[in-house]
């Protein structure tokens, strides 16, 4: 049976489990994590999203974080490897009713920034947000739970929008 995908109202209970989760993390990765930051549409004030946090978190050495992988499982996450993203390392916490993603990428890697820089570009553009909003309800409506389906329906938005995000967020962290 494949997952389903529902897109839901904002829930602000979002900011307090990320919170939670992010102690559980810190504890886990000590030094190792320079920031872990709830990122995606959950992390953004009003949007609607699937109701999985996902997690960025920017790490100093790849190998080391390879090297807590037990760990990870102990907190009950399904280590996934790269993914698909080179130089990630992803995680997944709830099975077929997954409740957390973690993403983790070395310091400047180019996936973080551009998950921070959309994050932030929502949350200060809430006019594009409400555009998202209605493109992923949109896609989640049309795409029969084929995830593949869901995420190429959301593609252009997403990077139309990402290449805008982009240079909006460089103009913010060079002040």
């Amino acid at each position: 049976m494949p997952r389903k995908i529902e897109v839901v109202d904002y829930n602000p209970e979002w900011a307090s489990r990320f919170d939670l989760e992010k102690r559980s993390l810190q504890q886990l990765l000590g030094s190792l994590a320079i920031r872990i930051e709830h990122i995606g549409s959950t992390s953004v004030p009003g949007l609607c999203a699937k109701p999985v946090l996902d997690i960025a978190i920017e790490v100093t050495d790849l190998p080391v974080l390879d090297s807590k992988r037990e760990q990870f499982v102990k907190l009950g996450y399904l280590p996934k490897g790269e993914n698909g993203i080179e130089g990630r390392r992803y995680f997944q916490k709830g099975e077929d009713q997954r409740s957390h993603h973690i993403h983790a990428f070395l310091s400047g890697n180019e996936h973080l920034l551009n998950h921070l820089a959309f994050k932030a570009y929502l949350i200060a553009h809430p006019d594009i947000a409400l555009q998202y909003g209605d493109v992923k309800k949109n896609a989640a409506s049309h795409c029969d739970h084929d995830s593949r389906v869901y995420m190429a329906m959301k593609n252009t938005f997403i990077q139309t929008q990402l290449e805008l995000a982009r240079l909006w967020y460089k103009t913010q962290t060079d002040k």
